[in-house]
């Protein structure tokens, strides 16, 4: 014995000395080999050409399906990215008859090709790396609005009608190097159609962005997706990047943030070998206690955790509309809000109701409120700023001024963004006792929204066009300096700026902003620490209201949504308050 290891260990070491890549050879997993007396599933190829969101490609794909499938009951789906692997016909024969993973059918899908008109004189356009590498929801949405639809279309030889469940705790999806960053993907942004991901040799480098998932994981409250990951210490290191430490800081991050996951790490190369060796032990995992629900997990993420209330998501308050937008909260805690194409105002009071306000009859898309209770309106038809007092009196306070938002804060002051002019946003300072705005800075590339620091002293406004969140500090005659771009926004992978709208800081000075990739809250320093994904797509305004001020307000689309936080808001019309000196 002592012989054999020491022949083994000296074997190792010349491969190594040499820098060579020890033979890979792994056991058969039993669920791998085929088992006598199991029954085998049918394997149908197909091919597909008439995808909308990848225009003129054609694919070759696989249906496998079990015999134990009944029409009569939706089959779980293992969707596969380029086409059959990992002996899976096999495996889920075996799994499946001895019931270590439910019915389920594979579908197995080759990535797209545009084919060259004339072959002598062109090459085909290799779509794998547009679809499987980069973020987004594009090839998810293949799946679920083409591809599935088109499986559903078929039968199997003895006529079978092919039927698959709709919920994402009955789907799984993998794949192999882009093909696993692609299946990763997908469940990232559905997590309510694809709960389980099996990812063997993860590009999750940069190539096409997904280098930010390891980030991203981090930042983001937890999504119910359950992850098996396999690499090897032999995986590629080139230009994009080096894949066995990539697949090591995102199993890390998962890990970090409370996600189901786990990994198995070999000496492998840039191959399929150890993954078809583990596939059945994926599958297993994977589908561990299945029908019980892939969980969303508690949040190890410090402002998640100190923020997120276990239990209370996002409640829908109001829909409906062609465009809700302007959120603002008065001092007793109720929100208000416009529906821009309508200019109809709302109100929802302490019981998450929305009441229509009486309106004149000049259009309008926000509000704000002073400290004395006046409510102070952007009316867009007539480019004025109008107040109204306690009594419902009108008063206007600027006229010819072509606002997009504003804040008023508690000395009087009122702050202006306009976007007229591309490219060349303004700000403008209407000081106490005066109706003439004055011009406080100029050239940034849109404006989203503008809010103020708790201690009244920075001024923090997002620009549209880019992924930075500007702030100022407010000088004692309420002029502007000390500008820099303060705050690094994410945005997605398929959009050329963050689509930053709302803000709000609470009383601690972190700044809640609405973007496109949910609200992301910032530090003190201006450093993305979190991300709230929400309902809508994408939410162009908040506030923090309710009647403790401590209840989120999302608005965008047709829809209004609120999630009650740990957290309180600092509102404008309030006393400055300075918070406690944040970590550097």
């Amino acid at each position: 014995m002592k012989l054999l290891l020491t022949s083994f260990l000296l074997t190792v070491f010349i491969h190594l000395s040499f820098g060579q890549t020890p033979p890979e050879t792994y056991p058969d997993d039993p669920a791998s080999v085929e088992q006598a007396g199991v029954p085998k599933g049918e394997v149908i190829k197909l091919s597909f050409t008439n995808s909308k969101i990848f225009p003129g490609t054609q694919r070759d794909y696989w249906i496998y399906v079990p015999v134990q499938y009944k029409p009569d009951q939706p089959a779980c789906v293992y969707v596969n990215q380029d086409g059959v692997q990992w002996k899976a016909p096999t495996v889920f024969d075996n799994l499946i008859a001895s019931g270590q993973m439910p019915v389920t059918i594979g579908v197995f899908v080759s990535p797209g090709w545009v084919r060259a008109a004339n072959k002598e004189a062109a090459l085909d356009r290799a779509n794998r790396s547009f679809e499987y590498d980069g973020l987004g929801d594009g090839y998810v949405r293949f799946l679920l609005e083409e591809l599935l639809p088109e499986v559903e279309k078929q039968k199997t030889a003895d006529g079978r009608a092919i039927r698959f469940s709709k919920s994402g705790n009955d789907r799984a999806i993998g794949g192999s190097s882009s093909g696993a960053v692609c299946a990763f993907t997908a469940a990232w942004e559905r997590p309510g159609e694809f709960s389980r991901v099996f990812s063997a040799i993860g590009t999750y480098v940069g190539l096409r962005g997904a280098d930010r998932y390891s980030t991203l994981v981090r930042k983001y409250e937890p999504k119910p997706i359950r992850v098996f990951l396999q690499d090897g210490s032999n995986d590629l290191n080139i230009y994009g990047g080096d894949w066995w430490m990539a697949n090591q800081t995102l199993e890390r991050a998962l890990t970090f943030n409370g996600y189901e996951v786990k990994h198995v790490w070999g000496e492998g190369g840039h191959n399929g070998k150890h993954g078809t060796a583990l596939f059945a032990e994926a599958m297993r995992f994977l589908w561990q206690g299945w029908p019980k629900p892939v969980q969303n997990t508690t949040p190890k993420n410090a402002m998640l955790a100190s923020k997120l209330i276990p239990g209370e998501g996002w409640q829908r308050v109001g829909e409906g509309y062609s465009q809700a937008t302007g959120t603002a909260v008065n001092q007793q805690g109720e929100v208000f809000f416009y529906d821009v194409p309508t200019g109809k105002a709302y109100k929802i009071t302490a019981d998450g109701k929305p009441t229509v306000l009486p309106t004149t009859s000049k259009k309008a898309v926000g509000t704000a409120f002073g400290p004395d209770g006046s409510r102070y309106v952007i009316a867009t038809g007539t480019k004025q700023i109008l107040t109204y007092n306690n009594a419902g009196a009108e008063t206007v306070l600027t006229k010819n001024l072509p606002a997009s938002d504003f804040v008023v804060a508690h000395n009087g002051n009122v702050y202006v963004t306009s976007n007229d002019g591309n490219r060349n946003a303004k700000l403008y300072l209407i000081r106490p006792n005066s109706t003439k705005p004055v011009e406080v800075d100029a050239g940034l590339d849109g404006t989203g929204g503008l809010c103020l620091s708790p201690d009244q002293t920075q001024l923090y406004v997002t620009e549209t066009g880019s992924h930075w969140l500007w702030a100022y500090q407010i000088q004692p005659d309420g002029s502007l300096a000390a500008k820099q771009r303060f705050g690094w926004l994410h945005m997605a992978d398929t959009d050329n700026n963050a689509g930053a709208g709302g803000l709000q800081c609470d009383q601690l000075g972190n700044i809640y902003i609405a973007t496109r990739l949910g609200v992301q809250v910032l530090d003190q320093l201006g450093r993305v620490n979190a991300i709230i994904p929400t309902p809508t797509s994408h939410p162009t305004d908040l506030c923090i209201g309710g009647p403790n001020f401590d209840m989120l307000y999302i608005s965008g689309g047709d829809k209004v949504y609120r999630r009650k936080l740990n957290a309180h808001g600092a509102n404008s019309w309030d006393k400055p308050n300075k918070p406690v000196q944040g970590g550097l």
